[in-house]
Parts: structure tokens; sequence; C-alpha cells
């Protein structure tokens, strides 16, 4: 194991909790018993085929001699029963404890993997947008739903390694003492196999890891893709298309597993055959002494069932150290989601929200992507008074959405400030505060295959749908009517992404999501955009008559949609280029005889 994986490993080891950390202490102790079972059981070979073959002779052993002599048994056929009984609950102590390892080994493997993929999920989902809007989100799925099961299995299998060194380590000593020889030439020639055959196939498992790790991603994306856009899939005639790439990926992931499962699993069948030339050549040396096979018979079957225990034990290490060689890639991506910083308010619960009570400040806000990247707003300067209904427009990359995104909290300025009420909105406790402030009802409203009264209170934990609220926010959004009116009613499946609703039906859904959660702003991307215009003007209308306590802020494809606002915001290439009413912006058009404002967000 070279040292990146071992660093790797340290790290992962690092996201384990106190708790799991000892369940592996306490392994670590049963596995020592375990191994203390073995050479008990082991051992009671050597008197047990003595007794049978040469009664007399056992009594040659102090520990038989002294408990011949306690229960009072003068001769070594009398020792028979004794030593049966002995030998079998010998060999029953260390059967019951290696199961109990072996099944405590799994459990605590795949709890602690368990753990791990909740980690992952919940450092994933505390990650700025920034990040999500960057990230892959395929490489997401595959690393909390495939990859975690692999770090499972490297979890087991290092256990395995573990326990299986004891066991190894005791059973060679036990042999050792029955005959040094004999047992340090077998665990040597074995030891020098397995080590030559992990030196020969260590790149290749290595090489195989990263295909495993790259190609899990691309079945993940090549599926959410075509599922995801199955009506231009079908409509377009690509089905093959998608079924290639995904063939493709599936093809190069299961060539490399299977190639990391054979060199696992291989060398055992080639140790097998090895195994009984040793014992075929060891009769031949046992045979050349001077009491022969006869008296060396007790012996080999000592060495015998030895080798009987360690050739499986080689075995597991071998193959162990192949599947935790053969996951560094998958190790690779797993400790890097893992090390994903948690934002300071992740410990903070509740959030208390933090209401807007005055105005909302933009002062000479500028945002870039990246270092290297043009700036996507510069010196952005606007005061916005509770219970404003802002419009903006503006050109496809004007910097719309860009800007909504930083009032909702959801990116942080690369320059200048951004006030709530007079305070500064820059730390992350005072960031998620007001989140919870803040609505957003986008053009395509994510609705999940639950019931209308969970997508309302979308988030919320069934038990805890305060079902009069969703009532009241339905019917502020006028879509009460609609849903009491099915047989279901509010327990009514909207099926996948809302398939069985019209759009109006879905916006309105997403306004009444946005008044369960009781935001003082409420931010409308291009929310009736893909609207015909009776339905857009239904949603407007709705829209209109909120609260005049609800600060809006709108996106509108159509610069007509936006004529009940207060204030109309355009911008022009990342900056304010107009602010007024919609008369201010109809008149300035008709006097520069400019067409209709077209716009689409950023």
């Amino acid at each position: 194991m070279n040292e990146s994986i071992t660093v790797t490993l340290k790290k992962i080891w690092s996201h384990l909790t106190v708790q799991r950390r000892r369940q592996f202490g306490v392994l670590l102790l049963l596995a020592v018993l375990t191994s203390f079972a073995e050479v008990i059981s082991l051992g009671a070979v050597l008197p047990f085929i003595t007794v049978i073959t040469q009664p007399d002779k056992v009594l040659a052993y102090p520990v038989v001699a002294e408990a011949a002599e306690f229960f009072s048994i003068e001769s070594g056929s009398e020792l028979v029963l004794l030593l049966v009984a002995c030998f079998g609950l010998a060999a029953i102590l260390a059967g019951g404890l290696r199961l109990l390892l072996l099944r405590k080994s799994l459990q605590l493997g795949n709890t602690a993997g368990v753990d791990l993929s909740i980690e992952v999920y919940k450092r994933t989902l505390n990650q700025p947008y920034s990040e999500h809007i960057q990230s892959s989100s395929s490489e997401i799925i595959s690393g909390i739903t495939q990859k975690i099961d692999s770090v499972t299995g490297v979890l087991v299998s290092l256990v395995t390694v573990v326990t299986s060194a004891f066991l190894f380590v005791s059973i060679v000593a036990t042999l050792l003492l029955a005959d040094p020889f004999v047992a340090l030439l077998s665990s040597s020639i074995f030891g020098v196999a397995y080590g030559f055959i992990a030196w020969i196939t260590r790149k290749r498992l290595v090489s195989n890891s990263h295909i495993v790790a790259k190609e899990q991603s691309r079945v993940v994306k090549t599926l959410q893709e075509g599922l995801g856009s199955i009506r231009d899939v079908l409509l377009d005639n690509t089905q093959n298309i998608y079924v290639g790439i995904y063939g493709s990926s599936v093809r190069k992931l299961r060539r490399a597993s299977a190639e990391n499962d054979f060199i696992k699993q291989a060398p055992r069948f080639a140790m097998e055959a090895l195994g009984l030339l040793l014992i075929s050549a060891f009769v031949i040396v046992l045979n050349s002494r001077p009491e022969g096979v006869v008296g060396s018979l007790p012996i080999m079957a000592m060495l015998a069932l030895g080798a009987q225990r360690l050739l499986p034990i080689m075995q597991t290490l071998y193959s162990n150290w192949s599947a935790v060689k053969g996951n560094t890639g998958v190790l690779v991506t797993i400790s890097t989601l893992l090390d994903q910083p948690m934002p300071d308010y992740s410990n903070t619960d509740p959030i208390t929200p933090l209401r807007l009570e005055k105005s909302i400040v933009f002062k000479n806000i500028s945002f870039v992507y990246t270092k290297n990247s043009a700036l996507v707003l510069d010196g952005v300067t606007f005061n916005i008074a509770k219970g404003s209904r802002v419009g903006i427009i503006g050109s496809t990359g004007s910097g719309k959405s860009t800007m909504l995104d930083l009032l909702m909290g959801l990116l942080k300025p690369t320059k200048g400030m951004f006030k709530i009420d007079g305070n500064l909105i820059k730390s992350d406790l005072c960031i998620a505060s007001w989140r919870r402030s803040v609505a957003h009802v986008p053009q395509a409203i994510f609705l999940s295959d639950a019931t209308i009264s969970e997508n309302i209170a979308f988030g919320v934990p069934f038990e805890n749908i305060d079902f009069d609220r969703v009532q009241a926010s339905a019917k502020k959004a006028q879509i009460a009517d609609f849903i009491e009116g099915r047989p279901e009613g509010y327990d009514a499946l909207v099926g996948e992404r809302g398939v069985r609703l019209s759009g109006g039906q879905r916006q309105r859904i997403g306004i009444a999501r946005a008044l369960y959660k009781n935001a003082s702003v409420l931010v409308f991307d291009e929310a009736t955009s893909a609207l015909d215009n009776e339905t857009e003007h239904a949603i407007m209308e709705t829209i209109n008559g909120l609260s005049k306590d609800i600060t809006t802020f709108m996106i509108a494809h159509r610069l007509t949609t936006l004529r009940t606002c207060s204030q109309i915001i355009e911008l022009k290439s990342g900056v304010v280029n107009r602010v007024g009413t919609y008369q201010d912006l109809i008149a300035d058009a008709a006097s520069h005889n400019t067409p209709d404002v077209q716009s689409s967000s950023q």
C-alpha cells in the first residue's frame, strides 16, 4: 500500500465518529481472542492425534500429565474421552469466535459506510451555491450511491486484513512450536508467492480503480440525461445514441471490475495446488526421520490442519489487500467529498429568519464566478423599500439571474456591500438567516413525486406539516379550488416532476410553496415566461394580489408583464442601464423607437 492510499485512508478514518472508532478497537480485541482460540484448537490436534495413535506417549506432555493426575487417570487410553471433549470444545470455541468476528466485521463496515454516506450527502448539501453550479451532479450522485458502497467494502476489507493478520501470526507461531523447519519453510514459500503476485498486479489494480471511478460517474450522467430529456429523446429518435454511450461506459466499468475480481481470487487455486505439493514433500521429509511416518503422524496432522487454516487466511489477506488497492480511485473521490468544508451555521438549529422590515441595499456590487472570467456584474447599486414590486429586465447574459442569486444569498459579492435594514449580509450565519426569509419561484418548478400538500410544504417532514397553513397558502395562490375539486384533494399525487399538472398549476403550487414558507421576499425568475398569455395574466393577477408587506422581485420575458411594478431595473452587460417605472421605460422606448425588451435569465 503506497503512501497516497495511506493518507487517503487516514482522512476517511478522521471522518468516522468516536463510537465507530471504539467499535473498531473492540473488533480488534475480538480478533486477538479469536487468534488465541485458533491457537488452542490447533494446539489440541497434537495430543489428540497422539492419544489415538500412541496413547501412552501423550502422558509425556507436562500439561496433559498434570490434567491426568488431577482426574486420577493412569493410562493414555483413559485420556481419549477427555481429549476428544477438549478438542471438540476448542474447535467449537474457535469456530464460534470466527463466526462472531465475521458478523461484527461486516456489521461495523456497513454501519460505518452508512455514516460516511450520510456525511458526504450532508456536506454536499451544505456547499455554497457557487460550488454546486460548477460541480457535476452525476459525480456527486455516483459518489453517494455507488462509490460509497466501495468504501464500505474497503472498510470491511481493512478490518479483515487486520483480523486475518492476527490469525496468521498465531497459527504460524503454533506451527513453529510443533516443527520450526517445516512451518518456517511453508509460510515463507506461501508468503513470497503472494508477495510476488501482489507486486506484479498492484499497478493494474490501481489503473482499473480509476476506470471504475470514472465510468461510475459516466453511467449516472448518461442515465440522468437520457431519462431527464425523454421528450427530446423520443422526438429526435436518439435512443440508440444514449444506449450506445451507456453501453460503452458499462462495458468499461464491468471489464475493469471483473479484472480486479479475477486478480483478487485467482491466486487461491494456484496456492491450493502448491499446498498439496508442499504436503507431499513434507511427507517425504518426515518419512526420512527415525520415527518414520507413523511416529510423525501427529505432527503431520497438525501441519496439515495448519495449512488448511493458513491458506484461506493468506488468500483473505491478499484478496482484501487487492480490494483496498483496487478501490484507490474511489477512495480518493470519497475522501475529497468528505473533506468539503461545512459552513459556520451548520450546527445552528433552528436558524432565526432575518425578516425584511425597511429596505434592501446593493452598493457597488460586483461579481465574477472565477478569477480568470469576466465580470458578470459591475458596480450595481440600488435601494429597494419593503413592499416594493421590482421588475428586472435585460438581454441574455446581462446578469439578471446572477443579481437575484446575490439578492437571495446564494452567491457572495466579489466586491461591494449587501445590506438588509442596514445590516451587512456577509457572515455565513447572517446569509443563512436571510435565506430563511426569501422564497424563489423559478420558471421550471421542481415538484417531487408526492402529494400536493407535501409539495406545497416542500422540505417539511410529513408529520410536521401544518395542513391549515397549506390550505391557506393554496387559497392565496388561487389554486385551492382546483385542489379541493379533485377526489383526493390535497392528498393527490402530482406525478414525477408534476407531469399530471398544467404549467399554470405548477406555477401556482410554486407560489403556494413560497407563501407557506412565510417569506418576506419573493423572487420570480421568469416564472411566467413559459406560459401562454391568458395563463400568464392569471398568474400575474395572483402575484399582484399578494400582501403589500411582501417584497417581490421579478424577471420577466416581456416588459408588459411588469406594468404593475413600482420600479423596474434594466441591466446591460452587468451594469444598471436604467431604473424607472413601467411608464418611464415605455416612454423612453417610444422616444428611441426601440422594441419591447425581450430577455431570458442568465
